[in-house]
């Protein structure tokens, strides 16, 4: 199974069977166009960031909407589940980070500290920090419990549009 932005004005999700190329799913809700979109570790669910300011979190299997995740005030770029799949780390057009509760949709961070948007997040294999990259030119390094900044790596030229932890 596989996910791909549809290209139809960019308001829904397809989950296609990448051995048939049959469509799976079609989910449907934003209101803007989908920038970003990430399984769950175990694929039962789908999360989706939108230029709607919303990130929603999907049932795969079934297409419904299980979350509306709302506090964002720009568009969402980037999303990621954690290691377990109990949180969701989303990046922001409004220069924050946020970390979610994905069962409740509940905030449990904000994170502040980037002077431009966050284009790319990602968690450390054991789930206990977040990488964030932004436009700002800069890697920080959180503390996915505390939300406290743990490092601020600079010496990119550019913006930083990728960002990920080794398995050590």
């Amino acid at each position: 199974m596989g996910a791909t932005l549809q290209t139809l004005e960019g308001h829904s999700v397809r989950i296609w069977d990448a051995a048939t190329g049959a469509t799976l799913q079609t989910l449907e809700g934003h209101s803007d166009r989908i920038n970003t979109v990430a399984f769950s570790p175990d694929g039962k669910q789908l999360a989706s960031g939108s230029g709607d300011e919303t990130v929603r979190i999907w049932d795969a299997a079934m297409g419904a909407t299980l979350q509306t995740l709302e506090g964002h005030s720009d568009r969402v770029h980037t999303v990621a589940f954690s290691p377990d799949g109990k949180q969701l780390v989303s990046g922001s057009e409004d220069n924050t980070v946020r970390i979610w509760d994905a069962a409740t949709g509940a905030t449990l961070q904000t994170l502040e500290g980037h002077s431009d948007w966050a284009s790319a997040v990602a968690f450390s294999p054991d789930g206990k920090q977040l990488a964030s990259g932004s436009h700002d030119n800069t890697v920080r390094i959180w503390d996915a419990a505390t939300g406290a900044t743990l490092q601020t790596l600079e010496g990119h030229s550019g913006w930083v549009k990728a960002v990920a932890f080794s398995p050590d």
